[in-house]
């Protein structure tokens, strides 16, 4: 960890000063505690050894940016009444799509009832009668969702 805070370091001396050899050196004082440096000042007195030796060169960062390029004068702009008459035109669109769902949640639901009042010979056993009617009950709640969803972006639609 301290080798890495130690290289990291150094690359941000080498980015003030250019080009730049990088030396880092691993040392143990007296006491046998292992110090990683990169001054040599910090190596006098103690048992080191090189890790690793770099000559490092960074460029300054480009100055100039790239200009944002401008939309053309030519591009056509969006007017209130065209926002208006798009929202009505999503409105109506919605509202047609909504009483569609309406119906076939009502269909879906005639359906369901029709085959809760059948019972067929082979299903004594009243789990095959609830597998019977799972995709019935499934899709009455598809459409419930879709119902309530399309209400939901209706509401929305006029925040």
């Amino acid at each position: 960890m301290l080798l890495g805070f130690a290289l990291s370091a150094v690359a941000a001396l080498a980015q003030a000063q250019g080009t730049q050899e990088i030396t880092i050196w691993s040392c143990r004082d007296k006491d046998g505690r292992t110090h990683v440096t990169n001054l040599r000042e910090d190596t006098s007195g103690m048992d080191c050894r090189i890790v690793q030796q770099t000559r490092v060169q960074v460029m300054p960062a480009p100055t100039n940016k790239p200009a944002a390029k401008a939309a053309p004068g030519s591009f056509p702009k969006e007017d209130s009444e065209a926002r208006a008459s798009a929202r009505e035109r999503q409105r109506e669109i919605l509202e047609r799509e909504l009483e569609q769902e309406q119906t076939q949640l009502e269909r879906a639901r005639r359906d369901l009832e029709e085959q809760e009042s059948v019972r067929y010979g082979d299903e004594r056993n009243y789990a095959k009668v609830l597998e019977r009617l799972q995709k019935y009950k499934d899709a009455v709640e598809l459409h419930q969702k879709n119902v309530e969803s399309l209400r939901r972006e209706l509401t929305n639609l006029f925040r």
